[in-house]
């Protein structure tokens, strides 16, 4: 283990991922109806937005694997082989996938998002902070970016939330 208790391997393979899902954002917001015949600029086509995120999102993929590259060749010792999926890739997955798979759609969108940021929140909060101080930040943060981003997407880009 290196610097932050991750490995050079987890970076490339880390870093290969999330550089496949930006190409699959921006793919798909390509692919999205662009309304040219009715006169709509870049600015207001639906797949404008997805497509900076996923530009984003691959741009910062590849520094990751940049940066796990430049560190496996820094690397002298060989390191014991690491498991692909990791407690905090399980915990990601797991609560990512109820989220978006399960609960949006079923509940309103400001209550699952809040409880999705406070439990993400919660479960990778520093081990040594008191338990009281941890849920009180978790709850703080998920109610604060649930109405934020609850605010943002309904008042200013007038999207409709599930």
């Amino acid at each position: 283990m290196t610097e932050g208790g991750t490995t050079a391997r987890s970076d490339l393979w880390g870093g290969a991922g999330w550089t496949g899902f930006g190409l699959l954002i921006v793919a798909a917001s390509w692919r999205m109806e662009r309304f040219e015949s009715m006169g709509a600029q870049l600015y207001t086509m639906p797949g404008f937005v997805p497509g900076m995120l996923g530009g984003v999102v691959l741009l910062l993929g590849l520094v990751l694997m940049l940066r796990g590259w430049r560190r496996s060749l820094r690397e002298a010792a060989a390191e014991p082989a690491e498991r692909l999926i990791n407690r905090r890739i399980a915990i990601t997955l797991v609560l990512t996938l109820v989220y978006a798979g399960l609960l949006i759609g079923r509940a309103p969108f400001w209550l699952v998002t809040g409880l999705f940021v406070a439990a993400f929140v919660a479960a990778f909060a520093p081990e040594d902070q008191a338990p009281r101080r941890r849920l009180l930040v978790a709850v703080a943060t998920g109610v604060l970016t649930s109405a934020v981003v609850t605010f943002v997407f309904q008042h200013i880009f007038l999207v409709r939330l599930p």
